[in-house]
C-alpha cells in the first residue's frame, strides 16, 4: 500500500481520468522548473487541484533526483 505522496495516485487517477505516468510525463515538459512552478502548471494549465499537483510533483521530484 502507498503512503506519503503517492497514497493519492488512486484518488488522482479516477478524478482526473489519467494514469499517473500521463501526469510525470507532463512535469517532463517542465522538469528544470522550481517545485512550486510546477505546482502551478500542473493547476493552471491541466486543472489538477494544489494537493494532487503537489503529490504528483513531489513523486515526480524525489524519482528524478531533484
Amino acid at each position: 500500500r502507498a503512503t506519503g505522496p503517492a497514497s493519492y495516485f488512486p484518488s488522482i487517477e479516477k478524478k482526473y481520468g489519467q494514469p499517473i505516468d500521463h501526469w510525470m510525463a507532463q512535469l517532463d515538459t517542465v522538469q528544470d522548473a522550481k517545485h512550486m512552478e510546477q505546482v502551478a502548471f500542473l493547476k493552471d494549465q491541466h486543472g489538477l487541484g494544489h494537493g494532487h499537483a503537489n503529490a504528483v510533483v513531489a513523486v515526480y521530484r524525489s524519482e528524478h533526483g531533484l
